[in-house]
């Protein structure tokens, strides 16, 4: 059984509040990992706001001491009203959650979207350290980005600054497939979620192939010498550099990292650099496309940088 630390200060606990479970990570202020802990997510409310306070009373005692709390999410508090939108956790939309984490802990919270999150641990200490412009995109199940500048996230003025998964695919028509795009849960056709995606990559090869195979299975079809999946790979890593093409044409960060599912796949690092080159308005553009240096532990670890980040994403 872990024995509890010895006192160390303010720590930063930081958790990811993910749609089947809730993951709490306990640093240090170098950024080692003291305790972690994972639980299932509840799938109410109520009870989701109470495995929170559970991990950070386990956490409290694990540090010594009232650590600082923040929390990635899937959606956003709005700005304007602080109420939860756009959660695939359906239960947290229209719900005041940053206000009532805050009631039941009896201390301030951060909370941002989980990209923001990625995007302020890669930064931090990740794959784009000691960058002063970075773009973090999600490609799993779903589309996410999050923008640092300067060490801080970006939020916006509207607090959905990085929101690449709901902007139509830039390109739309350069494959023939394109033509009729598919509509996404947002209410929108052609959404970039809808294509680059884990999910969007399985349902186009789906129409292609005439069969249905999960992300991971395609991948593994396409390095076996499979025609179908090494097109429909092709394909995507096509469109996912024309999405990346147009981050770069708006940021122009010095690095893009990639985390989900998809990020896993290493055929898409040298390919991407050409595409997205060959889009750009620029005639030298020598950015960095890498992989999350930590992996699935990025979230929850950008989670507990939210303090010492000052990101603008967070609700404090």
């Amino acid at each position: 059984m872990h024995q509890p630390s010895r006192h160390l200060g303010v720590s930063a606990l930081g958790i990811d509040f993910g749609g089947t479970k809730i993951e709490a990570n306990l640093l240090d202020p170098g950024g080692d990992v003291l305790w972690r802990q994972r639980v299932p997510n509840p799938g109410s409310y109520d009870a989701a706001i109470q495995a929170i306070a559970d991990l950070v009373a386990q956490a409290d005692g694990e540090a010594g001491a009232r650590c600082t709390v923040g929390i990635g999410a899937p959606g956003s508090p709005s700005p304007l009203t602080g109420i939860m939108r756009n959660a695939n956790s359906v239960y947290l939309n229209g719900r005041a959650f940053a206000a009532d984490l805050e009631s039941v802990l009896g201390r301030s919270i951060r909370l941002a979207n989980d990209a923001d999150c990625l995007a302020v641990s890669e930064a931090t200490d990740g794959a784009a350290a000691g960058a002063r412009s970075v773009f973090a995109m999600v490609i799993g199940t779903g589309v996410g980005g999050g923008l640092v500048l300067e060490g801080a996230g970006i939020a916006g003025a509207h607090g959905i600054a990085g929101e690449i998964g709901h902007v139509p695919l830039p390109g739309a028509g350069t494959l023939a497939e394109e033509s009729d795009p598919p509509p996404c849960w947002c209410g929108l056709a052609g959404c970039c979620e809808t294509w680059v995606s884990g999910t969007g990559f399985a349902r186009a090869f789906a129409a292609r192939a005439g069969r249905s195979l999960a992300a991971p299975a395609i991948i593994a079809a396409a390095r076996a010498g499979d025609a179908e999946a090494a097109a429909e790979l092709h394909a995507y890593t096509d469109r996912l550099g024309r999405v990346l093409a147009m981050v770069a044409n708006l940021f122009d960060p010095e690095v893009i990292v990639l985390g989900g599912g998809m990020s896993n796949v290493s055929e898409l690092y040298p390919a991407l650099p050409v595409i997205v080159r060959h889009h750009t308005f620029s005639d030298l553009w020598d950015g960095r496309i890498v992989p999350a240096r930590w992996g699935d532990a990025s979230g929850v670890r950008g989670a507990a940088r939210l303090w010492a980040a000052g990101a603008a994403a967070a609700h404090a």
